[in-house]
């Protein structure tokens, strides 16, 4: 699994340098074509759906170690081609292997003599199709069909057809050629370079030959990691196949799809022995792009959009959304207009009810809370709570709280987050309050409010846009979670012991400053007072959300279009410190807005492998006037169990 480390609670470890991490959609990328004639040039070509950085990437042969290439481009536009120079040249009979600049393979090409000359490129499919000789000259920087043979030999009509790394690290073949082929010398080998090539009869001696139109399947002797390459030899050494995936890409499988060709992405059940039904959204290591659903509707007065604002890059080493590709528009236009003014239309945090995943909780800048349900598969208020919303108030029934982030605690009561009143929005105001979601009337006050504001002296310097920076999300951390982790308590450093704190209940509360993309810890005392535990770095330059998830046993930390419209996955390190541990990018067909809000559903609602993800955009802009996602603030699509 991509680790980002080198992140510490604050006060407790000094940060340390983060090691090199691997480029977003690195998985989609393979070698296409190679010559071991004259220039010994090298072409790379990208499946995915999002170009790909090759900067700071190098190259090995069966010789010499790593070293750095000068790409004819710096990055690999989706669908399209790089090629490059061998720095040290290629032989009659070689290898060649590619690695991100943080050292992982991406793929490797090996060949007997001669079968790089005049050419050996992939055919039947750019990125995906079988290794042969060309017969014609080399087609550096374009598609290889007009290089490839009429005729492709047997042997190549072989492929990898699904993989797993769940601990049986299995490897189905298929074939799609019109007679038997005899396998049981072939050898495979996986990404880690220090590891030699065993034989597929060795790991099976039942796996011998291949039927046409059939299957065989056998268990890698040599392990297959989170993060990992399979390749596949045959006798002769000559590359047949490969693929690479990304952490969990291979859990429960990695098959390809359509079954026997295409590209490969993650399944929700694995078919080892038989064809891959590819029915599932699952998450894609392969190419492909997703689809924009639903939406329409006409704007309505008071519902004017605003344009997104602040859109910046995505941290290094993110990785392409592992969910499925199709993005459905998730409420009604214009569904979210209050009365307290134009800007009362758009949704900001977002909280499943864990005790109750049919019902999503919503808060809104300028003091509303919302309860949704679904109705004909949008998100709705629910009716019998309030359609309208309800009104937030401070504590004693004042001001004007500008509520932007919630979460759901252990006693079913929503924690919602202001950073100022918007009464007198040049002042911060950090403060955490808790609701009883069950208390009557269309105006909520709250039952406790923790006020933080002095711990933030740099968002009081009276701009409004200073103080507008301040708690953004929260999300509620069960103690189980932290003690069965190891969490190091930063004020006593030792292990977290919840008895010390008798007052603050079953969890913590972390939340989120858009200031600078920390995370703050607190346990939130019965009594309105408040224990701080330091900070937690999240890698994003803001955060817009927070949750704690407990299918993957993460923290979840969500930046807008501000940092590229990403999620950062944090998890207690050996050392009892919260670190990030993976990061994601929205799915591809999602607009680039202030998307503020973040929701997993519990794993008790997956249906085949996958739940349902929810985005709230703070501005409801959508692609522009006249598309179908304008005047839309929910966005729903998949995420793995």
């Amino acid at each position: 699994m991509l680790t980002l480390s080198g992140f510490a609670v604050a006060g407790v470890l000094a940060a340390q340098p983060a090691a090199a991490a691997d480029p977003a959609g690195y998985q989609n990328v393979r070698i296409n074509e190679v010559t071991s004639s004259n220039n010994d040039t090298v072409e790379l070509y990208n499946a995915g759906s999002a170009s790909v950085s090759v900067s700071g990437w190098k190259m090995s042969d069966d010789s010499f170690s790593p070293q750095s290439f000068s790409p004819s481009a710096s990055t690999i536009p989706a669908g399209g081609f790089v090629t490059f120079n061998s720095p040290k040249g290629l032989g009659d009979a070689d290898k060649l292997v590619i690695y991100t600049s943080g050292g992982t393979v991406v793929d490797r090409v090996e060949w007997a003599t001669d079968k790089a000359k005049p050419a050996m490129a992939r055919c039947g499919g750019d990125g995906t199709g079988a290794w042969v000789t060309t017969t014609t000259a080399a087609t550096f920087g374009a598609a290889n069909a007009a290089g490839c043979p009429s005729s492709i030999p047997a042997a190549s009509r072989v492929r990898i057809n699904e993989v797993t790394s769940n601990g049986s690290d299995t490897v189905e073949l298929f074939n799609g050629g019109t007679s038997a082929v005899s396998v049981g010398s072939w050898k495979y080998v996986d990404g880690d370079t220090s590891h030699s090539a065993a034989t597929i009869s060795s790991s099976s001696p039942s796996a011998t030959s291949i039927p046409a139109g059939g299957y065989v399947t056998f268990n890698s002797t040599i392990g297959l990691g989170d993060n990992d390459s399979l390749f596949l030899l045959d006798s002769s050494g000559n590359t047949i196949d490969s693929v690479t995936w990304a952490t969990d890409g291979a859990k429960p499988s990695d098959e390809r799809c359509a079954n026997g060709s295409g590209w490969f992405r993650t399944a929700t059940t694995a078919t080892l022995g038989g064809a891959n039904p590819c029915t599932g959204s699952g998450g894609g290591t392969g190419g492909g792009t997703g689809q924009l659903l639903g939406g329409g509707g006409a704007l309505t007065s008071g519902c004017t959009p605003e344009a997104p604002i602040g859109t910046g890059a995505s941290p290094a080493g993110t990785l392409a959304w592992p969910g499925g590709l199709d993005v459905t528009i998730a409420d009604n236009v214009c569904a979210f207009t209050t009365s307290t003014g134009p800007e009362g239309r758009d949704l900001s945090g977002l909280a499943f009810d864990p005790a109750n995943p049919s019902v999503l909780w919503a808060a809104k800048n300028k003091n509303w809370l919302f309860k949704l349900v679904k109705s004909s598969g949008k998100w709705i208020p629910d009716p019998s709570w309030s359609a309208a919303g309800k009104q937030l108030r401070f504590l004693g029934g004042s001001g004007q709280p500008d509520t932007e982030g919630l979460t759901v605690g252990a006693n079913g009561h929503v924690y919602v987050t202001s950073e100022r009143d918007n009464a007198a929005n040049t002042v911060p105001k950090d403060t955490i309050m808790e609701f009883d979601p069950a208390a009557t009337g269309s105006t909520l006050t709250p039952l406790h409010q923790w006020d933080m504001t002095s711990q933030f002296p740099q968002l009081n310097t009276g701009d409004k846009d200073d103080a507008n920076l301040g708690f953004e999300g929260v999300g509620y951390v069960p103690d189980s979670w932290l003690t069965a982790n190891g969490w190091k308590d930063p004020l006593t450093g030792a292990a977290y012991n919840p008895a010390n704190y008798p007052l603050h209940g079953s969890g913590l509360f972390l939340a989120g400053l858009e200031w600078d993309g920390t995370l703050h810890v607190y346990g939130l005392n019965s009594d309105g007072t408040f224990t701080t535990f330091g900070t937690v770095a999240t890698g994003e330059a803001f955060v817009m959300d927070v949750l704690f998830d407990a299918g993957t046993q993460r923290v979840v930390a969500t930046c807008d279009n501000t940092c590229g419209e990403t999620h950062t996955l944090l998890k207690i390190n050996a050392s009892g410190v919260i670190v990030p541990d993976v990061a994601y990018t929205n799915p591809a067909v999602m607009p680039i807005d202030n998307l503020e809000g973040f929701a997993l559903a519990p794993t008790s609602t997956c249906v085949n492998g996958s739940r349902e993800a929810v985005w709230s955009d703070d501005g409801v802009y959508g692609f522009g006037a006249g598309t179908s996602s304008y005047g839309h603030a929910l966005y729903s699509g998949t995420f793995p169990c």
